[in-house]
């Protein structure tokens, strides 16, 4: 029989979830968990690329996170978070393949120390095309939509001249490329308002697994899973 050959999703979005749980089932600080999970998503986004995409789109926190988490727990993500954007061998790792790294969100819910060590990454990464990594951060689909609309408004444009392409690029999130397939992980089956206007035809996967817990073997299993997908786009 003919083996099946591998069609790469070109652009990917991710939703890491189940760092928590994966943190208490194993008995480890929630710290060490979300830690493990930062790690977990260099690893992938290298996998990734090895594979033959173009990039990846991870969030990483949603508004409704900063909603409805403790305090606490924001100090962790956020403490770990701009550990992450100083780290010399995770910059060292997007130096080598040439990774540029884009933050799209509310920035401004965001700790100034956490936003400009978030500037630095982005300053030193524009030159690089090989692989682009975007990181959802204080982002939701909701909120997005939301100032896009307002953004709109302010221009004082007749209705007759709002377009798909004009709400398109009135979005936080106007320089995404739509994803060809979506991962989550965790079990959980659904977006939670993931890229709402770009998500339309992507393709949907959800792994059992936390993510701390996935590893390379699953995205295989996600990219063979896509290949055998019929994409109709409304056809």
């Amino acid at each position: 029989m003919r083996r099946r050959e591998l069609i790469i999703p070109a652009n990917v979005a991710l939703i890491p979830d189940g760092n928590r749980r994966w943190a208490k089932q194993n008995r480890v600080r929630l710290l060490n968990g979300y830690g493990l999970g930062i790690k977990k998503l260099i690893k992938f986004a290298i996998w990734l690329k090895g594979f033959g995409a173009k990039s990846l789109t991870v969030w990483a926190l949603s508004t409704e996170n900063i909603q409805k988490r403790t305090s606490t727990e924001l100090s962790i993500l956020y403490k770990l978070y701009l550990r992450a954007a100083t780290d010399k061998s995770i910059i060292r790792t997007l130096d080598e393949n040439q990774a540029k790294v884009n933050i799209i969100g509310n920035r401004k819910l965001l700790p100034k120390a956490l936003d400009n060590a978030l500037k630095g990454i982005e300053k030193h990464t524009s030159k690089y095309n090989r692989f682009q990594i975007n990181i959802l951060l204080a982002y939701g689909g909701h909120d997005d939509l939301v100032y896009a609309v307002k953004k709109i408004t302010r221009s004082k444009i007749s209705p007759n001249n709002i377009t798909e392409a004009l709400l398109n690029k009135s979005l936080r999130s106007s320089s995404i490329v739509n994803p060809d397939l979506i991962i989550r992980t965790s079990g959980e089956e659904r977006l939670s308002g993931l890229l709402p206007w770009q998500s339309a035809y992507s393709e949907l996967y959800f792994s059992r697994k936390y993510w701390p817990e996935f590893e390379k073997k699953d995205l295989n299993n996600a990219i063979n899973e896509f290949s055998r997908r019929k994409r109709r786009y409304g056809k």
